[in-house]
Formats: structure tokens, C-alpha cells, sequence
């Protein structure tokens, strides 16, 4: 994917064009194979005075779209993060909100998230409904997104703020169960996390089931460290891979891999 990164973002954006919508273009290029990758922003590991620099390496990597959110978000920047980023990259910027204060009328689109492997109904729904009335005063396009918490290994960020167990990384059936009832009620997308700095990422096996017995598009997150481990959830069927901690850690996360 890394060596014909120029290609797929080319062919991308000329879909994008023509259809208009962040989620017709997902499912463009999942019905034309075209693997999409986001690289994911947490605003309260942003440093302001940086992020020119971020922003270039976000326009030289492989990068479809710009996911940004955080399980907390602590810092009032979202606003003029998303701003500073639109002004010098083309890419979709979606919200990733770990809480209905994480609302910016200024990205392109949200994952209006419902976690369907915890039984909290803060998480369930609870924060759906206090974002509603917010979200029908924007203009950002909605994706309603089943999402499903996968054990990786140790406790994360996710699992503790919303106060939920993950489901067992053993348990496929369950997990596939979990996706199909969320399709079934209507999510646009899938999202397999493992989470924020995750030990372990989502099992590829996991990832087989889902693509075989699901049609939505199917979002994988959450311990994927380096190329190979985002071409082996490209080869297992995700359609979009997120890349969060790997490119907050190194900004050449990019750069190292294609020249590796």
C-alpha cells in the first residue's frame, strides 16, 4: 500500500469529487479494493507551535483521511486544530469523539460511535442522545458506527473512561455477533479497536469473520505498529486502517517504512 500510496490518494480524491460524500467514497473503494488509512489525532498530544511540521508529514504519508479525537480530549484546541490542519491538507477530517463536548462544526464529518461491546448505556446511547440536538445544528456528515472493543493485552484508555470490559480477543463468534447486530440496527461502518496503545492488535482472524459474514465497510484500529501489521489487516479484509500511537511516537513513521 506504502509503495502506491500516490495512486490509491489520486484515485481517491477523484471519487470524492464526483460523489461528494466521505461515506459513498468508503464504500467506492471497498467495492473496488482500494485499502483507505487514517491517521489518527489526539488533540491533548497536539503541540500548536508543531503542527506545520505534522501537517507536512500528513500530506507526504499514504494517508486517505485524518481521524481526530481522544478518549478525554482535556485541552479547548479542537477548533483551531481542525482549522490549521484544513487550511494546508485535503484530506477528510473526521471526528473520533470520546464525548459529546468533542464537537467541531469545522470537520468534514463525524463516527457517531455506539459501543456495542460494553453494556454501559452512557456509551450505548447516553451520549448519543446529548449529541443529537448538537450535531442538527451542524454541517458534518454523520456516520453511525458499531463500535466494538476488542482485549489487547492490558488495560486501555477506552476501557477505562467508559468504564466497559472489552470482549475476549478468543471470542470471534461473539465479536461476529456484535457486528451483525450492529449492522442489522443500521450502522454504516464497523470498527474493531484494540485500543489506544494497544499490546495486542485486533486477531486477523477476527477480521476474516467480520468481512465475510458483514457487507458494511469494516474500520480496524488499536496496536498496529508498523507496515506489516497494516498489510496483514488489509490482507484480512479491513477496508480502512487507523493509525494512531505508531505516528505520535515517530512523525517519519511513514517515511521510515516506505524507505524500509
Amino acid at each position: 500500500m506504502f509503495r502506491n500510496g500516490s495512486s490509491v490518494k489520486t484515485f481517491y480524491f477523484y471519487h470524492q469529487m464526483k460523489k461528494k460524500t466521505i461515506y459513498h467514497d468508503i464504500q467506492f473503494a471497498k467495492a473496488n479494493d482500494q485499502k483507505l488509512l487514517a491517521i489518527l489525532l489526539d488533540p491533548d498530544k497536539i503541540v500548536l507551535a508543531e503542527l506545520t511540521i505534522l501537517i507536512d508529514k500528513i500530506n507526504q504519508s499514504p494517508a486517505t483521511h485524518v481521524f481526530i479525537g481522544g478518549s478525554l480530549v482535556e485541552n479547548d484546541i479542537l477548533d483551531d486544530l481542525i482549522l490549521r490542519i484544513k487550511q494546508d491538507c485535503i484530506l477528510p477530517v473526521v471526528l473520533f469523539p470520546g464525548h459529546s463536548s468533542q464537537i467541531s462544526n469545522h470537520a468534514d464529518g463525524i463516527l457517531f460511535l455506539s459501543l456495542l461491546s460494553g453494556r454501559n448505556p452512557d456509551y450505548l446511547i447516553e451520549h448519543q442522545v446529548k449529541a443529537a440536538p448538537i450535531l442538527k445544528r451542524t454541517q458534518l456528515e454523520i456516520l453511525s458506527t458499531a463500535y466494538i472493543l476488542i482485549e489487547s493485552g492490558g488495560e486501555t484508555a477506552v476501557e477505562r473512561v467508559s468504564k466497559t470490559k472489552p470482549i475476549s480477543r478468543d471470542n470471534i463468534d461473539l465479536v461476529l455477533a456484535t457486528a451483525q447486530a450492529g449492522e442489522m440496527l443500521g450502522s454504516k461502518l464497523i470498527y474493531l479497536e484494540a485500543g489506544s496503545g494497544a499490546q495486542k492488535a485486533v486477531p486477523l482472524k477476527m477480521i476474516e469473520q467480520i468481512v465475510q459474514n458483514t457487507d458494511v465497510p469494516l474500520i480496524v484500529g488499536g496496536g498496529i505498529v508498523d507496515f506489516q501489521g497494516i498489510q496483514n489487516a488489509y490482507q484480512s479484509g479491513a477496508d480502512l486502517v487507523v493509525i494512531g500511537t505508531a505516528f505520535e511516537k515517530d512523525a517519519d513513521f511513514f517515511n521510515v517504512q516506505i524507505n524500509s
